[in-house]
C-alpha cells in the first residue's frame, strides 16, 4: 500500500519537472542533440538539433547552430540552421536569422536580420477563398473589344 503511493507521488514530480523552463545559461555551450517537453530559454550557445513541444526563447547572448523543432520561439539572438514551428516566430529588433524556416506565423520586429528561406503554413488557405472579381470584368469587356 504504502509503495504505490510512492510510486504516485514520483509520477507526479516527473509530470511537474517536464512543465518547468530549462535553462541554458550565458557562457554555456553545448554540443548536441537536446530533446525535451517542457520551455527553453537559451542565453548560452547550442551546437546540434533541438526538438520541444515547450515555447523556446533565445535571449540576446543566445546562439543556434543547427535545427530546432518545436511550437512557438522568441529571438533575441542569433540562429543558422532550419527552424521548424507549428506555431509561431516572434524576431525582436536584435535578432539575428540565417538559413531555412519553416512556420504557422511569422512577427518581426524593424532592425531584426531575417537572411532565410521561409514557407508558412495556413496561410494558402485563406487566400484561396477570396472572390475572383477581375476576371469576371475582363471577360466581359473582350466581346465590346471584337464587335
Amino acid at each position: 500500500m504504502f509503495s504505490s503511493d510512492n510510486k504516485k507521488s514520483k509520477h507526479l514530480a516527473t509530470m511537474e519537472t517536464s512543465t518547468q523552463q530549462n535553462i541554458i545559461a550565458h557562457g554555456t555551450k553545448i554540443v548536441g542533440d537536446i530533446a525535451s517537453q517542457g520551455p527553453f530559454r537559451i542565453d548560452g550557445t547550442v551546437e546540434g538539433n533541438i526538438k520541444t513541444s515547450g515555447k523556446v526563447v533565445i535571449g540576446k547572448t543566445g546562439f543556434i547552430k543547427g535545427t530546432l523543432q518545436g511550437e512557438n520561439a522568441d529571438f533575441e539572438g542569433k540562429f543558422s540552421g532550419k527552424l521548424i514551428l507549428s506555431g509561431t516566430l516572434s524576431l525582436k529588433s536584435t535578432a539575428h536569422i540565417e538559413g531555412e524556416v519553416h512556420t504557422s506565423k511569422l512577427a518581426v520586429e524593424p532592425g531584426a536580420t531575417f537572411n532565410a528561406t521561409c514557407s508558412m503554413k495556413g496561410t494558402v488557405k485563406a487566400l484561396s477563398n477570396e472572390p475572383v472579381k477581375p476576371r469576371q470584368a475582363e471577360t466581359a469587356q473582350r466581346p465590346e473589344r471584337q464587335a
